[in-house]
């Protein structure tokens, strides 16, 4: 099955280059390009991709609010948000918004590849930690914590996985912490996603963030 993929960046030369990489990948396909925000909601409409390739900082609308307006219509497409270093204090705010994970611009090509698989198969870009980090240091930061979120109607169980989760750990290591099967970790994950209507490992995170199950200082 081809994987259908929208970039969307304000600067030509990094949509060429992703073109050229997904190009020359049998199982993926650029299903359009977008220079700005709005543009990218448009063509997601549109053209029903697969996996959509944002960049944060774009003209207009940015790439944090095209991430809520698409995840707020019904759709298949999923997000991975384009990012620099310098962009870390944008992050967090973008996987609230629905995103599935994230890419350094600079990080390898065939990684980027893996990403753009990952995330069209369901999953969230986690590994290898660099999510966590984000959300670690927006916890350490002084301005204003977000509310604490009330976690209602999962088992005490279901919890301590929240937490594994929320601490970056994979089905296997939470299966060896907890000392059960990864066959029953994995179970215990997908009953989270539908209980807390998460779309995702990513966004289970940012639950464990919010709740007060994880911090920097556990």
């Amino acid at each position: 099955m081809t994987i259908r993929v929208v970039l969307a960046d304000d600067q030509p030369l990094v949509r060429a280059g992703l073109r050229v990489l997904i190009a020359d990948t049998p199982d993926l396909d650029v299903a359009g390009e977008a220079g700005t925000g709005a543009q990218a909601v448009q063509l997601v409409r549109d053209a029903q991709p697969d996996v959509v390739l944002m960049d944060i900082r774009m003209p207009g609308m940015d790439g944090i609010e095209a991430t809520r307006m698409i995840m707020a219509n019904p759709t298949a497409a999923r997000v991975i948000i384009l990012t620099t270093f310098d962009d870390d204090d944008y992050v967090y705010a973008a996987l609230r918004a629905g995103a599935s994970g994230f890419l350094v611009k600079d990080m390898a090509l065939e990684d980027i590849l893996a990403a753009i698989r990952i995330v069209a198969a369901g999953d969230a870009l986690l590994a290898p930690g660099v999510t966590r980090r984000l959300i670690e240091e927006f916890a350490a930061r002084p301005e204003p914590a977000p509310p604490q979120r009330e976690i209602d109607g999962i088992t005490e169980r279901e919890r301590e996985v929240l937490t594994l989760i929320g601490r970056g750990m994979s089905n296997g290591e939470i299966a060896a912490q907890l000392c059960i099967s990864t066959a029953t970790a994995k179970a215990h994950v997908a009953h989270l996603l539908t209980k807390l209507g998460a779309r995702d490992r990513v966004q289970l995170v940012i639950v464990a963030y919010e709740a007060d199950l994880v911090s920097p200082y556990r």
